[in-house]
């Protein structure tokens, strides 16, 4: 039996974060029916061509997900909506907030007459203040929590290149339902759970910013090695291979000198005496290590790294995460169908449950479905159908 086996969660949703916190509610067994608009849907089926039909973003985040097809313009389109919302314990909405009140999907209104229910909104700032008005969209929230002057290298700045922002959201919002789904099971109210991407994003950016007002300066770019400790990032070796250190105290950084290195005295090099000496000194502390690393093998630097214990990794391809010998070796690695094929794809990172392999929906694929579970007769299965196909 998984944890949420009988909760139901209705899903409002499009794009990435809202569908992040979905998926994971169904990896943990919620059954989660997305209401998506006529024609192509979620707007995010196309944003590539990479799995089938739909595109990787939309892949990713909608496995084990019914769809639902509905047009909530129409009243036939509400009318299944009010009695699908009417069962459900979870509702998910990231319309933006002025649209989800004229629909009346708000929380104020969804909970006026079930007030167990728990509903989640997402918006991109957050209504009221200078910016409640504005799109949001996940580079331009890197940009605002200062995400992006963090990252490059020198002069050049860069996105993270994943959608840190909706990650950051949705997990976020996928920890905030488990929490009111347990406080509802104590006390029976639900929860009105509402968090922006703004401030989803902001809270992972504690770090550099407590770094930033203590000591007054904002972390430099440094590329793939880290602002704030060295030796961390990543060495070319002999075979064009990359080694990427990550030496965080002083046994480690004395072992490297000793054992991997066979030059005890750097340890002792007041240059490099404590991590800020280092980090100080970094030009001169990496040409030390190239000048050591660049008649080594990255197998072979990495085997005597291992055996030094001193943290370190290869630097890989994200075309190879699927080959990588510690997930292989793990059965980490599933084929999930999608509309138009299926696709490799990784298992959910906690596996204390049973997670059945999940299928990705084509568009409005268990409409018909989900209707006559809700008791909706042939007829009125029909207007709905076709007032969506009109539409789309």
């Amino acid at each position: 039996m998984s944890p949420l086996d009988g909760v139901l969660v209705v899903a409002i949703e499009q794009a990435v974060a809202v569908p992040y916190a979905s998926r994971l509610l169904a990896d943990l067994g919620a059954r989660v029916i997305k209401v998506e608009r006529p024609g192509r849907g979620d707007f995010a089926r196309d944003y590539d061509t990479a799995c089938g039909r739909v595109s990787s973003y939309f892949a990713w985040v909608n496995g084990g997900k019914e769809s639902l097809c509905l047009d909530l313009k129409r009243p036939s389109g509400r009318r299944a909506l009010g009695a699908l919302i009417g069962r459900a314990d979870v509702v998910l909405c990231n319309l933006s907030p002025p649209a989800a009140r004229r629909l009346g999907l708000d929380a104020e209104t969804l909970r006026a007459t079930r007030p167990a229910l728990v509903v989640g909104e997402l918006s991109g700032y957050g209504e009221g203040g200078p910016y409640g008005g504005r799109k949001a969209f996940d580079a331009l929230i890197q940009s605002e929590v200062g995400l992006i002057d963090l990252t490059g290298d020198g002069k050049v700045s860069a996105r993270a290149g994943i959608s840190i922002a909706d990650i950051a959201a949705g997990v976020q919002l996928h920890a905030a339902v488990l929490a009111a789904l347990l406080c509802r099971q104590r006390t029976g109210q639900g929860a009105t759970l509402r968090l922006s991407l703004l401030d989803a994003l902001a809270e992972w950016m504690h770090q550099p910013l407590l770094y930033a007002a203590g000591t007054g300066q904002v972390p430099a770019r440094h590329g793939a090695h880290h602002p704030t400790i060295a030796p961390y990032g990543p060495f070319g070796c002999a075979d064009g291979g990359t080694v990427h250190l990550a030496v965080q105290n002083e046994g480690q950084w004395r072992r490297l000198c000793s054992e991997v290195l066979g030059r005890a005295e750097i340890a002792e090099d007041r240059r490099f005496a404590t991590v800020a000496d280092r980090v100080a000194h970094r030009e001169e502390l990496h040409s030390e290590l190239r000048a050591c690393f660049k008649g080594m093998s990255a197998d072979d630097l990495l085997a005597a790294l291992d055996a030094a214990d001193v943290p370190a990794a290869r630097t890989r391809r994200v075309i190879d995460l699927v080959s990588h010998p510690q997930l292989v070796a793990r059965d980490r690695i599933r084929t999930v169908p999608v509309p138009g094929g299926s696709v490799a794809m990784l298992r959910p990172p906690v596996d204390t449950w049973p997670t059945p392999t999940p299928t990705v929906p084509a568009v409005g694929k268990h409409t018909e479905s989900v209707l006559r579970w809700l008791g909706f007769g042939p007829a009125e299965i029909a207007e709905v159908v076709a007032e969506s196909d009109q539409s789309g």
